[in-house]
């Protein structure tokens, strides 16, 4: 990858006046607005409707096989290549579409340390895409601006659409990520969270070589100085987990750990609305006002009050707001070592314990798993939770092999003692369609537990299929609910259950043969 390969074919389009650089909020509603893109809510966030794509496109997205960088990606379904030439065309078409475009750009960061962070430049073809990226990444000081050369420029162009057969796509989509030209591009998709996303993934690639570790996760810290991440895919709680009122979040949802603890890699939070309530969630409430974004949520036509249990346009309704309108939110982000680590899973299976303690070698274990199930909405084409394995809680953005950041996190375990446990916000009482989804309050209750320490205290035994250590009490849970097979009616249901998920377990982790002994026999066992 080159130092600073800022693309000057750029230069003189940029300049024109039809292009808006880094524009003030209330300047980008307006915009937004006058063009047709949204309405507002009640509450003064700017709803948008993302139109026939409400989730990411996974299918879609390619990485350019460049000399540089191509014996360190791990090719495959995940990171799908296309060639320098392929990814010239749509370049060239790009740049074309947009001369005649009104544009938004966007000057900022990605990364709280000022070390590792990334210079990026995005422009956009809506004016709420380009308030959604200037809540999303860190924003700029007036001093950083009037220095700020782009290391990474991000092009996003819904109207673009590509043409498979010409283009090598598989549909009008595409998300193509070329390292040597320092590019993304992005056309086909309405969708907001594709840009976040691509540059999550552009990091995930680049901060390994100087020792961060890229992690897909939300962060919080205590009075104490004492540091917890939240591991998990979309609609696992992440956000609603790491906004405790009695803690300060970091960030909600991509961090790098370096030799000087955790920084968040963005400005602002991202956080799935389907059934929010003042009531659970207050923080991520109060948070949707003025400056927010609202996607695919639909509002009352007279009071244009917001519905957030209509789900008729996506299970994948979605908030976007800067990180400051969380009360106490540590700004810059950034903060020490981690000392308890939570690995979030909704299991569609309903047979995980609800809170369970790993050993390192359970952890290491169950990252690579990533075992969860995708939420309704998440991607195109999911509508009922569907059981899978992500690597390391976010195989979507990763570009390297799971040994790179595997390696890093057994690394960073062993250096400062954390504590790992696997949280199931899943489903109890049986699977998905039988039983019900986990209590929120009792999931906080145990999440509590494990970051105080209270949880020390309980007697641990061991799952017989899984292995993992459940505790006997939480104060604040039933003790029935902690063992997942006491909450199932069918005992016998219920171990066929736990069985299948061994099974699935075990046939998964045969894609990582050269992982050591004493990790593979971490994993369940068929009884």
């Amino acid at each position: 990858m080159k130092a600073n390969a800022y693309p000057v074919e750029l230069h003189d389009i940029l300049q024109t006046e039809r292009v808006h650089h880094n524009l003030s909020v209330p300047k980008l509603v307006e915009a937004a607005l006058s063009r047709n893109e949204g309405i507002l809510a009640s509450s003064g966030a700017f709803r948008a409707t993302t139109g026939k794509y409400t989730g990411r496109s996974p299918k879609d997205k390619f990485i350019v096989d460049e000399p540089s960088i191509h014996h360190k990606i791990a090719w495959g379904p995940v990171n799908q290549p296309i060639s320098p030439e392929q990814f010239d065309r749509l370049y060239q078409r790009a740049l074309e579409y947009m001369k005649e475009r009104e544009l938004f750009v966007f000057n900022g960061f990605a990364g709280g340390d000022i070390r590792y962070r990334l210079p990026i430049r995005v422009i956009n073809e809506y004016a709420w895409h380009n308030l959604f990226v200037h809540q999303l990444f860190v924003r700029p000081t007036p001093e950083e601006l009037e220095e700020h050369q782009p290391k990474f420029t991000v092009i996003g162009l819904p109207g673009l659409k590509a043409d498979p057969i010409a283009d090598g796509t598989h549909s009008e989509t595409f998300i193509v990520v070329s390292f040597e030209k320092q590019v993304v591009l992005i056309g086909g998709t309405e969708y907001a969270g594709e840009m976040k996303k691509s540059i999550f993934s552009v990091l995930n690639c680049m901060l390994p070589e100087q020792g961060v570790f890229p992690m897909h996760c939300s962060a919080n810290v205590g009075e104490k100085g004492d540091v917890a991440l939240f591991f998990g895919l979309s609609g696992t709680g992440k956000t609603t987990l790491s906004a405790d009122p009695d803690r300060r979040l970091i960030g909600d949802d991509e961090h790098g750990w370096s030799d000087r603890g955790v920084f968040n890699f963005e400005g602002g939070c991202y956080a799935k609305c389907i059934g929010l309530s003042e009531e659970k969630e207050p923080q991520i409430w109060n948070a949707i006002r003025f400056g927010s974004v609202l996607e695919n949520v639909i509002l009352d036509r007279d009071t244009r009050v917001a519905d957030y249990h209509n789900n008729s346009l996506t299970e994948n309704t979605r908030a976007a707001y800067p990180i400051d309108y969380i009360p106490g939110a540590v700004i810059p982000g950034i903060a020490g070592h981690p000392e308890v680590i939570v690995f979030l899973t909704a299991d569609a299976f309903g047979v995980l314990p609800p809170i369970s303690k790993l050993t390192r070698e359970q952890a290491m274990y169950h990252f690579l798993s990533g075992y969860t199930s995708k939420l309704a909405g998440t991607e195109r084409g999911v509508t009922e939770p569907e059981a899978t394995f992500s690597t390391c809680f976010g195989a979507p953005f990763l570009p390297l092999r799971p040994s790179v950041y595997a390696n890093m996190l057994g690394d960073k375990i062993d250096a400062h003692n954390a504590h790992v446990y696997l949280v199931n916000t899943g489903w109890s009482g049986g699977p998905y369609g039988i039983g019900k989804r986990m209590n929120l309050s009792y999931t906080r209750a145990m999440v509590t537990a494990a970051i105080n320490g209270s949880i020390k205290h309980a007697t641990f035994t061991a799952d017989p299929v899984f292995g993992v250590l459940i505790p006997d009490r939480v104060h604040g849970v039933p003790s029935e609910v902690l063992n997942p097979r006491n909450t199932w009616a069918d005992k016998a249901a219920y171990d066929e259950k736990a069985r299948e998920l061994a099974a699935r377990f075990i046939k998964n982790f045969e894609k990582f043969p050269d992982v050591a002994d004493e990790i593979r026999q971490a994993g369940p066992k068929m009884i």
